[in-house]
């Protein structure tokens, strides 16, 4: 399971990164020509998506390492450092650029000339946008249908990183072509830069929104973030039902990579269960929770009494 969804967001990365360079170069003719700061705003917007998304097959690929001695958890936390190195990306070069560009325009009052091209790229680029979201929704919408939660549940708690990032940052590009198309229009109508500065400035505060979401994200996953609460429930729910499980004294869990989920539980097992009935329930258990729950790849369980005043 964990590596289908790899597979996956592999391809969503993919697919929005060839998206984002086309639509980065498109736009930076555009900005040139019509002298728009917005316009050179999106270049750098999607200029910084596509390094993002660059840092992004580093992040799913870096998650995909198998476990060696060194580390045996697996590298599954790498791809939440590439993950958050993306979101600081798209938070320095994106925004900065655009809010510091914005405000030039706004003072110095640039005069934007012809604007046809860039009306021509928001449009394109819209469209190609468009499509890259629906690939990135679409497995959103594939992950959601196989745990049985809303796709916009699972987009909260979910640890595939760069599905994550995708689709925020696509909604972000849709968002900002259409904030660039009414500030060109804006300036074009009245004759003043201030709307086309105000649109490029607005860009960058969209910026800065999604990249320090994806950066609180993935740095909560960094430290050791548990798994959502209902997958937490039904762990529970699963040591509970085994026959020789008196109490669960203590549940752990944590996300050690895309999908992928520890769990450490103190055991009270019943006072008349042998040293191999614990043994074989443990065993029992652990493979329940694999099957119930795929992305469990570890699984540590301790015979622990619960402690009575």
């Amino acid at each position: 399971m964990e590596q289908r969804e790899s597979g996956e967001s592999l391809r969503t990365v993919l697919v929005a990164g060839a998206a984002n360079l086309t639509i980065a170069l498109a736009k930076l003719v555009a900005g040139l020509i019509g002298g728009s700061a917005a316009m050179l705003s999106e270049a750098a917007h999607s200029a910084a998506d596509t390094v993002t998304e660059l840092l992004l097959l580093v992040a799913v690929r870096g998650a995909e390492r198998p476990a060696d001695r060194r580390h045996p958890f697996g590298h599954g936390k790498a791809g939440f450092f590439w993950a958050m190195t993306a979101a600081v990306a798209t938070l320095v070069g994106g925004a900065g650029f655009s809010i510091t560009h914005g405000l030039h325009e706004i003072s110095h009052g640039e005069e934007l000339s012809n604007l046809l091209p860039s009306y021509i790229v928001l449009a394109v680029a819209f469209g190609m946008e468009a499509v890259s979201f629906a690939k990135a929704y679409s497995q959103l919408r594939s992950q959601a249908e196989r745990y049985r939660v809303h796709p916009v549940r699972l987009v909260r708690v979910t640890s595939d990183t760069a599905l994550k990032a995708v689709l925020f940052e696509d909604a972000a590009a849709l968002v900002g072509l259409i904030i660039a198309a009414a500030g060109l229009a804006g300036s074009q109508m009245t004759g003043s830069a201030l709307w086309d500065g105000a649109a490029s400035i607005a860009i960058g505060l969209l910026l800065v929104v999604v990249a320090v979401t994806l950066i609180r994200s993935n740095l909560s996953l960094l430290i050791g973030q548990a798994a959502p609460a209902r997958i937490e429930n039904g762990i529970r729910a699963v040591l509970l039902s085994q026959p020789e499980v008196e109490d669960v004294v203590e549940l752990l869990t944590m996300m050690i990579g895309p999908g992928s989920i520890l769990v450490a539980a103190k055991i009270d097992f019943r006072d008349e269960a042998s040293a191999a009935g614990v043994e074989i329930a443990c065993d029992e258990v652990d493979q329940r929770l694999r099957e119930r729950f795929p992305g469990v790849s570890q699984v540590f369980l301790d015979p622990t009494p619960t402690r009575r005043r």
